[in-house]
C-alpha cells in the first residue's frame, strides 16, 4: 500500500479542456446539496418547527444576532449576514464532509493511478483563493461606498508629506496581505489535517487515527468560524467612519 499526498488536486476528467479537479467536483456536490437543502427546508416550514427546522432556525438566528453585535447596526446587519452566513456554512459543510465515513474508498483509475473521487474541498488553495478575494473584494466595494472613491484613494494616496504617504502604502500593503494571511490560515490548517490523518491511518489503520480524527473535526468547525468571523471583521472595518470624516463631512 502506498501513502499518496499531493498538494494540487487530482484531475477526475475533462470536459472538452475543462479539468474538473475531485475538489471542484466535490464543492458542485456540497454546493447542490446546500441548494436543495435550502429548498427542502423552506418547502416545509412550520409554525412549531420540527428538528431539522429548529437546527437551522437556531443557526441563523445565532449567526444573526453574532453579526449584529459585531457590525452594529440592523441596516449593516441585513446586508452583511448573507455573505458571512454563507461563507460559515459552506466552509463547514466542505470540511466536515471529509469525515463522511467509506467516501475515502472511492476511487478512480486514471493513468495508471488510482486517485480518490473526493478531497477536502479547503486543501485546494485555488478554492480557497477565490473565496478569499470574494471577501477582500466585498470589503473594497463597502470601503468605497462609505467613503467614496476619493476618500478610498486618498487613503493609500495620500501626498501630505513623507510620513503619510509611507503610511498609505503600509496601508496598501495590509489589505493585500489580507488575502494572503485569510487564505493560508484556513489552507494551511485544513490541508495540514488531512495530511495528518492520512498518514496516521497509513501508520496504524485502526484506534490510534481516531483521536486525530476529533482533533481534525474540531479544527475544521473552529477555522470555518475564523474565516467567517474574519470576513464580519474586514466589512465592519472598511464600513466605519473616522473622526477626520466626520470633521471634514459636519464642516461641509
Amino acid at each position: 500500500m502506498e501513502l499518496n499526498i499531493s498538494l494540487a488536486p487530482n484531475i477526475l476528467f475533462e470536459i472538452g479542456s475543462f479539468p474538473v479537479t475531485n475538489t471542484f467536483f466535490w464543492s458542485l456536490v456540497i454546493g447542490l446539496f446546500l441548494i436543495i437543502l435550502t429548498f427542502f427546508v423552506r418547502a416545509r416550514l412550520k409554525l412549531v418547527p420540527g428538528g431539522l427546522q429548529n437546527i437551522i432556525e437556531f443557526l441563523l438566528e445565532s449567526g444573526y444576532s453574532f453579526v449584529k453585535s459585531v457590525i452594529g447596526t440592523e441596516r449593516k446587519t441585513r446586508r452583511i449576514f448573507p455573505l458571512v452566513f454563507t461563507m460559515f456554512i459552506f466552509t463547514l459543510v466542505a470540511n466536515l464532509a471529509v469525515y463522511i465515513p467509506g467516501q475515502a474508498a472511492l476511487t478512480l483509475r486514471r493513468g495508471g493511478e488510482i486517485i480518490p473521487v473526493f478531497r477536502a474541498v479547503m486543501s485546494d488553495y485555488g478554492m480557497v483563493f477565490i473565496m478569499t478575494l470574494i471577501t477582500f473584494l466585498a470589503t473594497q466595494i463597502v470601503a468605497i461606498i462609505i467613503h467614496g472613491p476619493f476618500g478610498y484613494l486618498g487613503k493609500f494616496i495620500n501626498l501630505k508629506g513623507p510620513l503619510q504617504f509611507f503610511l498609505g502604502l503600509m496601508d496598501l500593503v495590509g489589505e493585500l496581505a489580507k488575502v494572503i494571511s485569510l487564505s493560508f490560515r484556513l489552507f494551511g490548517n485544513i490541508f495540514a489535517g488531512e495530511v495528518l490523518g492520512a498518514v496516521m491511518l497509513f501508520l496504524a489503520p485502526f484506534f490510534i487515527p481516531l483521536p486525530f480524527m476529533f482533533l481534525g473535526i474540531l479544527t475544521a468547525i473552529v477555522q470555518a468560524f475564523v474565516f467567517a468571523v474574519l470576513t464580519l471583521v474586514f466589512v465592519t472595518m472598511a464600513s466605519e467612519i473616522d473622526e477626520n470624516e466626520l470633521v471634514e463631512s459636519a464642516s461641509i
